[in-house]
């Protein structure tokens, strides 16, 4: 719904949100996204991995709901992980 202003101009009503859980299911298990990291970010996402290498960045692969799948080194090996379990990557920014 649409109304006019003293001035002519109009004044849309707010776009419906997504809840989490529609937001979550956007991707149906077959879209998935890598994120940059840094050592930092992926002790504190990936706690169990010991020993990650500090001063490079990582890439970490995300299913479209944001959980975290694998991390690695490398761009290339997170697009492979994502090729070989047929997920389509997408880009985020």
């Amino acid at each position: 719904m649409e109304r006019k202003s003293r001035n002519s101009q109009k004044s849309a009503l707010p776009a419906a949100l997504m809840s989490m859980s529609e937001l979550a299911k956007l991707g149906g298990g077959k879209v998935a996204y890598i994120k940059v990291m840094t050592h930092d970010e992926a002790r504190e996402l990936f706690p169990a991995v010991e020993d990650l290498p500090e001063g490079i960045d990582l890439f970490s692969l995300h299913a479209a709901d944001g959980t975290p799948l694998i991390l690695t080194d490398s761009r290339q090996a997170a697009v492979g992980h994502a090729i070989g379990d047929e997920l389509e990557v997408a880009s985020v920014h």
